[in-house]
């Protein structure tokens, strides 16, 4: 990935509405809607001219447990049949009143106190359901078993002073069924792994609330998996990671994580993620660190997995605040099929060699050891040694990076688009791949406010969709290529601007137009053919001067002639199966294009 920064700041976002003899889809739709609520870039161009609004730039993230459930979700996945509460019965109930405890036995059940602990055992009792209730400033629920049991907490408040609050070392499922308000505090006197804590499967549901405060580490942390059903409202305030376990599974349900610690993660799996309704808002704060154990930096992330990310459904609203931080990263593959996603990074580059620090680096990176710099992405799939694979073949995402290195979406492996609304403003490139970038569906805007709007690294294949690629001036591009691949066009309705395009054309199926020109605020650019409009583009209430222009759509045939209008002005310009790059100049001696006047 080539990384060129230069201080100019370039913004553009153009809508496409196809006309007569053009096809048409709900994806423009989507597309003019996001115009006409004023959709532009944050940056400011030279001159402090300032960019409109619109909710690319505007919205924002907040924790939110009051709202309803969104009622729209993918289908329930169970890695188990059994997982599903609704298959199961415990008919054996045993009330625990963690105000005043009682020690017994019943049911095959033993209860004893020991100090300020409640220790509850069903051994190799079947149907245990344990209803727990009452309020203690200073207690702990420990529970064991050889057999799967359900707990319902139900108005219960447990704080405990030293360590873990509710401590589950049955490796068995834990059926947690929540009724009414219940909270779980820890305290930090004592080394513990969380709040709550399981050696076995932690199934989550019901229709209450479960509050959870975690002083010292983690909120949940289970040596499973987790899995929370609809109806679940679930808070999370962690100086660690906000949920912990070998994989997640989130079937529906309110939740709130936010987190503080370096490097902590809202939701943190070693295996992998599914999301397939509910709504899941998290906020990270920490910045980065160096590890001294693997002698790297490393950052916080909301969603994080080190296997497979699947996103089906349900609405995502995360944000990283500091330094290095991460929206959704998954170190293998990441598939988003549906779900409506909302993503903002605001922290700098993190640097750390281990003796030195910085949590806004702006120096040159391209010596560095890539162990000594963790940069912000909105989105990141794979590693720095393993390559990813992302697909997004529906969903409706945006993406916001505002800090210093901050990528959009960046896959380092393959990127593929078959479907869905894709919209990324980043401080970086846009949309990045390490390896072949193809869209052929759906609607993509990319605007690298200082570098390339989409950036492969591989070969680039153009297929079909709506796309809108804005690069910054000078050395960026909208659509940039490596210099040893090549970008393949057999489709879609495409639009380029920036400072020059870069890279060098394979194959074409329909013509291309490249061209040096400006477009004024709230003007229209249209390609016509004879008395017939092929496309038309409506400019945002910005301008921009001397910039270098790409535009494909079909029915533009190679070595026809074609009337360009750039608002006032009009050109003639004939389609080609090559490309003229390196194009492209600033008012006033700058390169690129710029804004004066304009945004």
């Amino acid at each position: 990935m080539r990384m060129k920064k230069i201080w100019m700041t370039m913004m553009l976002m153009a809508s496409m509405t196809m006309l007569t003899g053009c096809s048409t889809d709900s994806s423009e739709d989507d597309l003019n809607n996001w115009y006409n609520n004023g959709g532009g870039n944050g940056e400011n161009g030279p001159g402090g001219a300032s960019a409109g609004s619109g909710d690319l730039l505007t919205f924002d993230v907040s924790l939110d447990k009051t709202s309803s459930e969104p009622a729209s979700d993918a289908a329930a996945y169970y890695y188990e049949a059994e997982d599903d509460v609704t298959t199961q019965t415990f008919a054996t109930q045993v009330f625990i009143d963690m105000a005043n405890p009682v020690a017994k036995t019943e049911n095959g059940v033993t209860i004893t106190i020991s100090g300020d602990s409640v220790i509850a055992n069903h051994g190799k009792q079947e149907g245990v359901c344990y209803v727990v209730s009452g309020t203690t400033s200073d207690g702990m629920l420990y529970i064991d078993g050889k057999t799967n049991f359900m707990l319902n907490l139900n108005g219960a408040d447990i704080t405990c002073s030293k360590g873990t609050a509710l401590d589950i070392q049955s490796k068995m499922a834990a059926y947690i069924v929540l009724t009414g308000q219940n909270k779980l505090t820890d305290g930090t006197t004592e080394d513990h792994k969380s709040v709550l804590y399981g050696k076995g499967k932690l199934l989550l549901s019901g229709t209450g609330s479960l509050d959870i405060k975690g002083n010292y580490n983690n909120g949940i942390h289970s040596k499973s998996y987790i899995l929370i059903e609809k109806g679940v409202n679930l808070y999370v305030n962690a100086a660690n990671h906000g949920i912990k376990g070998s994989d997640a599974i989130i079937n529906g349900g309110i939740i709130n994580i936010q987190t503080d610690g370096e490097g902590a993660k809202g939701i943190n799996c070693d295996n992998n993620i599914y999301i397939n309704g509910g709504r899941t808002n998290v906020i990270c704060t920490g910045n980065g660190e160096w590890d001294t154990e693997d002698l790297e930096t490393k950052a916080a992330a909301c969603i994080k997995c080190d296997s497979i990310m699947n996103i089906n459904g349900g609405e995502i609203n995360v944000k990283a605040t500091g330094s290095g931080g991460k929206g959704l990263k998954a170190d293998w593959e990441a598939y988003i099929t549906g779900g409506k996603i909302r993503v903002i990074t605001e922290g700098g580059l993190y640097y750390s060699n281990g003796t030195q620090e910085s949590h806004n680096y702006t120096g040159n990176t391209d010596n560095l050891d890539d162990a000594y710099t963790s940069s912000p992405k909105g989105i990141k799939i794979g590693t720095k040694n393993e390559h990813g694979v992302l697909t997004i073949s529906g969903g409706d995402l945006m993406v916001r990076t505002t800090g210093n290195n901050a990528e959009g979406i960046e896959s380092k492996g393959t990127l593929d688009i078959t479907d869905g609304t894709v919209m990324v403003s980043a401080h970086d490139d846009a949309i990045n791949s390490s390896g072949d970038l193809t869209i052929s569906g759906g609607t993509v805007v990319a605007v690298g406010t200082n570098n390339d709007g989409i950036d492969a690294n591989g070969n680039m294949y153009l297929k079909g969709g709506t796309i809108i690629a804005m690069g910054a001036g000078g050395a960026e591009a909208g659509i940039d290529i490596n210099e040893q691949k090549k970008l393949y066009i057999s489709g879609g309705n495409i639009f380029g601007i920036g400072g020059r395009f870069d890279g060098s054309l394979g194959s074409t199926t329909q013509g291309i137009a490249t061209v040096t020109g400006s477009v004024s605020a709230n003007s229209t650019v249209s390609i016509v053919s004879g008395s017939t409009a092929l496309a038309s583009f409506t400019m945002p209430p910005y301008s921009y001067n001397n910039g270098t222009i790409l535009i494909s759509v079909p029915g533009m045939e190679s070595g026809s002639s074609y009337t360009l209008n750039l608002g006032t002005s009009t050109t003639t310009v004939t389609a080609s199966n090559t490309i003229n790059g390196g194009m492209g100049g600033g008012p006033g001696g700058q390169p690129g294009g710029g804004f004066p006047g304009g945004w």
